[in-house]
Formats: structure tokens, C-alpha cells, sequence
């Protein structure tokens, strides 16, 4: 058995390659991963300011600055879930389907 490979496997290789390498960099999109916990820590910081007390308001200078910050991280989170949705990345490039598939 020869361990020389042909150079239509090595292209089909390095297709298959790119094609995961490119499926995993749209799953983990950092757009994905930020917009994400902006949300989820925003959600929990205006629970936590729904939730203040009196005494918590007036250490802050009169201001709910969990229930403020924790809209502003909505908000942030919302607007990087809103970019991927309408810039999403691009898929990878089709592979040609003229070559036979099938290994002699």
C-alpha cells in the first residue's frame, strides 16, 4: 500500500477542512458569544434594580443606576444579535460537484 497521496485527495482534503473550519467560525461568532451574555447580565442587573431598596437608590445619588445599566446592556446585547442576524458571515464556498466521489 503506498502512502502517497493523489492530488484530487489532497484537494478534497482540504475542502472538507475549510468547509468544518468555516462551519465552526459561524457557530462561535464572537458577535454571537458577546451579544449573548450582554443580554443574559443585563437581564439579571435589571431584575436586580426592579428589586432595589430605598436605601440602595439613595446611596446612588437618587438614580437606579442597576435598573439604567442593565437597560444599556440590553440594549448593547440586542444591537450585536441584531448585526449577525443582518450581516450574517458568509457561508463557505460550495464544493464542485463535478468530480466523482468514490474512492478506486
Amino acid at each position: 500500500m503506498s502512502d502517497h497521496y493523489s492530488e484530487d485527495d489532497l484537494q478534497k482534503e482540504i475542502t472538507e477542512l475549510e468547509t468544518k473550519s468555516a462551519t465552526a467560525a459561524r457557530l462561535f461568532d464572537i458577535r454571537r458569544i458577546i451579544g449573548g451574555l450582554f443580554v443574559v447580565y443585563g437581564v439579571i442587573v435589571m431584575i436586580a434594580g426592579f428589586t432595589a431598596s430605598d436605601a440602595d437608590i439613595e446611596k446612588a445619588e437618587g438614580v437606579n443606576i442597576n435598573l439604567w445599566t442593565g437597560l444599556g446592556m440590553l440594549i448593547l446585547g440586542l444591537l450585536f444579535l441584531l448585526w449577525l442576524w443582518l450581516r450574517p458571515t458568509p457561508p463557505p464556498p460550495a464544493v464542485p460537484d463535478d468530480e466523482d466521489t468514490t474512492s478506486p
